[in-house]
Parts: C-alpha cells; sequence; structure tokens
C-alpha cells in the first residue's frame, strides 16, 4: 500500500489533534485514499518536552527547521502559526515542489498572493481548509461545490473567542472583561487575546473567502476592521429591549462588480439566524445567485475539529494526485478588487446619546440627523436621579454611513453631550 510521508511543523493542540485523528482513522483513511499516512518528522520548540502521545513509532523530533524537509516528504503540514518562520518553511517547501497544507489565515491573508502564485508555477498544492472556521468545511465549498454560483454575499460570526464574550455578556450579564476572563479560563482565548477581541483574525479569514468567493484579491489594510473591546453592558442591554443581540460580523457584500468588506460589532434581530449561534461557535451565512441562501455552522477551532480540516486537505491531495485545485480557478485570478468606500454602506444604525437633561435635546439631536438624511424608527429615553448623563438611544431607518459619521460629529460639539455618541450599524 502507498505510503504518504509527512513533516509536520508544529505539535501544538492542532498539530496533536490531527496525529490522533489519522492514529484512530488509520482504516477508514486506507479506505478513501488507499494510503497510510506516516507523520514521519515535527519541528517542535522543545525537544525535551515529554510527548504523551506519539505519531508514528518511527515519528522524530527536531527543533531545527532546517532538517523538516531533508528527505523531501510528500506534503509539509504547517501549523506553527506566525508569519516569519511559517513564511520561509512553505516557500522552501513549494520550491521543492512539495505540496503544502496549512492553517494559517494569517499568512495566507497578507502573503497569499505570493505563496499561491509560486504553487501554481511549481504545479504543487497549497491548500487551507483549517484557515477559517475550524472544521467548517468553508473553503472546499467555495471552491467545488459553489463553484457555478456568483457569491452576492457572505456573512459570518468567524471568531469563537469574540463570540463565547459577547454571548456571556448578553446571557450572564457579564462585563467585558468578566467575560473575557472566562475565554481565557476555558481555553476559548490566548493570554494576549488582541487578535480575537480586535477583529483582527476576522478579519484574515474574511480576505481568504473574499478571494475563494470573489476570485480577487482584497487587501488585507483596507479592510474596515473594529473589534469588541469598545461595547458595553449598558449598549447590550438596551439592544436586548429593542428586540437585537450584539455580534461580531465579518461581511462582504458585491455590487455591480465593487466589493464592500469589513469586520464590526453589530446588532442582529432576534430573528436573525446568526443572532441565534452562540460560545465559542462560528457560522456562515452565504448567498449565491443560483443556489441562494446557505449556512455552514460548527466549532471554528479546537484540536479534533481543526485537525479534521487538516485531515481533509491531506486527503485531497493524496486523492488527486498532483492535480491540485489551490483556488478553485483554472488560472489563479489575483487582480485586485474593485472596493467601494467603507463609509458607502447604507444600513439601519443604533444610536446611544449621553445628555443632561433638560428641554429641546431630543429636538436638537433630531434635527442634525434630520439634515444628514437620518429618520428616527425609534426612540427611548431613561432618566436615572444618580446619573448626570441620561442615555437616549435611537433607532434609525437605513442611512449611508458617512451621514452618519458627519451627523455624530456635529452633535458631539452640543454643550449637552456629556460623553462621545456611541454608534453601530444595524444587520437586516
Amino acid at each position: 500500500m502507498k505510503k504518504v510521508r509527512i513533516a509536520l511543523a508544529g505539535f501544538g493542540t492542532v498539530g496533536t489533534g490531527l496525529a490522533k485523528i489519522i492514529r484512530e482513522n488509520e482504516e477508514w483513511i486506507k479506505k478513501r485514499t488507499g494510503a497510510v499516512l506516516i507523520i514521519e518528522k515535527v519541528l517542535v520548540r522543545d525537544i525535551s518536552k515529554p510527548r504523551p502521545f506519539v505519531p508514528h513509532p518511527t515519528t522524530t523530533f527536531t527543533t531545527n527547521p532546517a532538517e523538516l524537509l531533508e528527505g523531501n516528504p510528500d506534503i509539509l503540514v504547517e501549523l506553527i502559526g506566525g508569519t516569519s518562520l511559517a513564511y520561509e518553511l512553505i516557500k522552501k517547501a513549494l520550491e521543492k515542489g512539495i505540496s503544502v497544507v496549512t492553517a494559517n489565515k494569517a499568512l495566507l491573508a497578507t502573503r497569499g498572493k505570493e505563496l499561491l502564485s509560486l504553487a501554481e508555477e511549481k504545479g504543487v498544492g497549497l491548500y487551507f481548509e483549517a484557515s477559517v472556521g475550524g472544521g467548517i468545511p468553508i473553503v472546499e465549498t467555495l471552491k467545488e461545490s459553489l463553484a457555478g454560483n456568483r457569491i452576492t454575499s457572505i456573512t459570518g460570526i468567524l471568531n469563537g473567542t469574540a463570540n463565547y464574550i459577547l454571548t456571556q455578556m448578553s446571557q450572564k450579564e457579564w462585563d467585558f472583561s468578566t467575560a473575557l476572563a472566562e475565554a481565557q479560563k476555558r481555553g476559548y482565548a490566548e493570554a494576549d487575546p488582541t487578535l480575537d477581541i480586535e477583529g483582527i483574525d476576522a478579519a484574515h479569514k474574511l480576505a481568504i473567502l473574499i478571494f475563494l468567493a470573489h476570485g480577487v484579491v482584497y487587501p488585507f489594510e483596507k479592510l474596515r476592521v473594529e473589534g469588541i473591546t469598545d461595547l458595553s453592558l449598558k449598549d447590550i442591554s438596551f439592544a436586548q429591549e429593542l428586540g437585537y443581540v450584539f455580534k461580531l460580523i465579518a461581511q462582504v457584500k458585491e455590487k455591480s462588480g465593487y466589493l464592500q468588506a469589513g469586520v464590526f460589532p453589530a446588532l442582529l434581530p432576534k430573528n436573525h439566524i446568526l443572532a441565534k449561534v452562540d460560545g465559542p461557535y462560528n457560522a456562515i451565512l452565504l448567498n449565491g445567485n443560483a443556489v441562494g441562501p446557505i449556512m455552514l455552522y460548527g466549532q471554528g477551532a479546537g484540536d479534533l475539529p481543526t485537525g479534521s480540516a487538516v485531515l481533509a486537505d491531506i486527503i485531497s491531495l493524496v486523492k488527486n494526485n498532483k492535480q491540485v485545485n489551490n483556488t478553485g480557478f483554472i488560472e489563479s485570478p489575483f487582480e485586485p478588487a474593485k472596493i467601494l468606500e467603507p463609509l458607502s454602506v447604507v444600513s439601519e444604525h443604533y444610536f446611544r446619546f449621553s445628555v443632561l437633561d433638560k428641554p429641546g435635546v431630543l429636538a436638537a439631536l433630531a434635527g442634525v440627523l434630520g439634515e444628514y438624511n437620518i429618520s428616527i424608527a425609534q426612540a427611548i429615553q431613561k432618566a436615572s436621579p444618580s446619573e448626570r448623563a441620561v442615555p437616549v438611544v435611537f433607532l434609525t431607518h437605513r442611512a449611508r454611513l458617512k451621514d452618519v459619521k458627519k451627523a455624530i460629529k456635529e452633535i458631539d460639539k452640543f454643550d449637552f453631550i456629556v460623553n462621545p455618541t456611541v454608534h453601530y450599524p444595524i444587520l437586516p
């Protein structure tokens, strides 16, 4: 039986999960591929660290990256993350004609064009199912299952850490710091959670989805990226009272060949299908011009779910026998995306004003909004004898973000405004 030799860079959570699945499902994998998968070498940081699980009796561990590709393995699996050593390893493997499987969304979002071009030049695979959505098969879905569709929109919850935090804030009324601490305790958040809570991780994934769905490169630095660190319990409470929940949304919409894309916290109606996605789960809602709406839902991280996605890529490479499909296109289209100015986005909006309780305030607020073609759909005002500032909440009809920003800038100049205006978009 054919033997497939694998070099594995990284033996943390996902690497160990992958090795366990290969061992546990060995006979099933043979039926699928007619091959035995053998992890021959593993690159680790600390060679002396005890290994309660060893992938194969012949597996060797090394701390020297140069040793990993000696002997030309069939496939390099890169799971170390980062954009320096991972880049060098992947580039070297592709140059040597070795196919690569990676879960590295940051590297693909920033240098994917270069690496995919090299893979195409060398005629080898660069597969990355695990880079978006953990165990959710979104990459293969866009490359193959929906290849005949024009994708008109993608709206997703792509970061389980942020989603867990928002779920706890909404359901248990925890403040942000308490919810983050619990996420770290449970292993859902890193010691440094910046990439997750600032929306950067979700933006990396969105850039990959844009490429697969639209066949263009959307420069990462041009994505609108906003996180959840400033979201308060007060706004979550008002949203619930009005029939909404907060989610960190990654979205791209196609309009006449132009794309609007970004990551941002938004209010969703409680009956929206994505509003029901709680905890550390991910979900991706697609709209195709032929198939209509489709949602993929599942665990967005973890050893076995993500390891499952990595293994799916390995199996695809083995079965395809060099007939690789890295991007879903015959020739990878690396043209730059035509980008719609983010401020041209039109949606409904949520405002919370902190004002002094005195006559004429509501009229003044409504007047400025009216000047910028922003009409009010709903309003709440709650006075508190113990607080100097009174919260006033407006929900609006559809308006351009550009007009909203201008209105907020003018409103915050009023002497009755105690704190800067809080604003979030509302998804339909």
